[in-house]
């Protein structure tokens, strides 16, 4: 029986014994489908970032793509976003986000620090969802002030509290819930400058995560990270789903 060998940098033909069969098993990219924005989506690519797990973008532009999804059965609830990883095809951010953070060791030292963290994670997504919306709604100044009222006074002080005696939101180390805090403090201060002051160990901690060299690099010019939505980016989510009205 021949034996498997793991792909390596210094792995050579050269190296193999004669008689040796070699089974080289590839672990295939993780491949995220959704439209060339952030929307849901952009949650999971933060993660996999700050993981270093490489992946691949399928932009959907067209209907027809989301209807040839649709008829290949690729969308358990025919809708996205959907992840390609581990011979798995995942939808449902919040279910794609706890898989990942599972598997590179994001989500805490036991089932304790798990439900913490998704606590602090599902308060984040319902902020962050708030905002992702505005480019699809009618009228945006109220809904701009009811959000900043709202993180100033029922989200920013839970992880301001938090954080006064602790480097990271649960168990002393990172994880799934520090990034989306992550995420979701630079999504704030897009929409209200100096939201952060009075929140001076959340702006701690988001200079701290700065300096991780893998949030860094995401940060940088040119990276995976989307910029705000704009025309074109709801125009092709209209388009897609045949959305005839705002919000």
């Amino acid at each position: 029986m021949g034996r498997e060998v793991a792909p390596s940098s210094h792995f050579t033909l050269s190296t193999l014994k004669r008689g040796t069969t070699l089974h080289i098993i590839m672990a295939d990219r993780v491949k995220l489908h959704y439209f060339n924005g952030r929307g849901r989506m952009e949650s999971i690519r933060w993660l996999l970032a700050v993981a270093e797990v490489e992946f691949d973008e399928f932009h959907m532009t067209t209907r027809d793509q989301y209807l040839k999804m649709l008829e290949d059965d690729d969308l358990l609830f025919q809708q996205v976003p959907m992840v390609e990883i581990d011979g798995m095809k995942l939808v449902q951010t919040k279910a794609i986000l706890n898989y990942i953070a599972e598997k590179y060791n994001l989500h805490g030292k036991d089932v304790k620090d798990r439900v913490k963290i998704n606590m602090y994670a599902d308060g984040l997504m319902d902020l962050m969802e708030m905002i992702m919306i505005l480019p699809f709604t009618k009228d945006v100044k109220p809904k701009l002030d009811n959000i900043e009222q709202k993180a100033k006074a029922r989200y920013l002080p839970v992880y301001e509290k938090q954080l006064k005696d602790h480097v990271y939101l649960v168990g002393g180390q990172l994880s799934l819930a520090d990034v989306l805090l992550m995420e979701c403090t630079l999504m704030l201060e897009e929409k209200f400058t100096g939201i952060l002051g009075d929140f001076r160990n959340v702006k701690a901690f988001q200079g701290r995560m700065k300096s991780r060299p893998a949030i860094a690099r995401f940060l940088q010019p040119g990276s995976k990270r989307k910029p705000q939505p704009d025309e074109i980016y709801v125009k092709t989510i209209r388009e897609i789903f045949d959305l005839k009205i705002l919000l």
